[in-house]
């Protein structure tokens, strides 16, 4: 059995992360939020929150990501929405998506 986590996070001024906001309307919006069996907050006002927990626990720093968890096995952790929809949800996605969210997560990289 396969268990998904979503980690979203809450700013320090309470606000929701934009990024996460977007990857749930994208799930919404493809029927795969109903893939998803647990939802965590990752809140930087609370350093005790779930999310915060689960992201140092898996080493990871940046929101949303995903931890996906199958029986007897370590667990895999996606920080990439596109790939996680193309290899846990196994819905193809064009590189063209996945080329515009890294360089929407990486505003420094410019086209040649």
């Amino acid at each position: 059995m396969m268990k998904i986590t979503l980690v979203k996070k809450i700013l320090r001024d309470g606000s929701p992360c934009k990024k996460c906001g977007d990857v749930l309307q994208k799930l919404e919006e493809s029927g795969h939020m109903s893939r998803i069996d647990e939802v965590l907050v990752a809140d930087e006002r609370d350093p005790q929150s779930p999310g915060i927990e689960i992201a140092a626990r898996h080493g990871v720093n940046r929101a949303p990501f995903f931890v996906v968890e199958a029986d007897g096995k370590e667990p895999v952790i996606y920080t990439v929405y596109f790939k996680f929809v193309k290899e846990v949800l196994e819905k193809d996605t064009s590189e063209e998506e996945q080329l515009k969210e890294i360089m929407n997560d990486n505003p420094d990289l410019d086209y040649i």
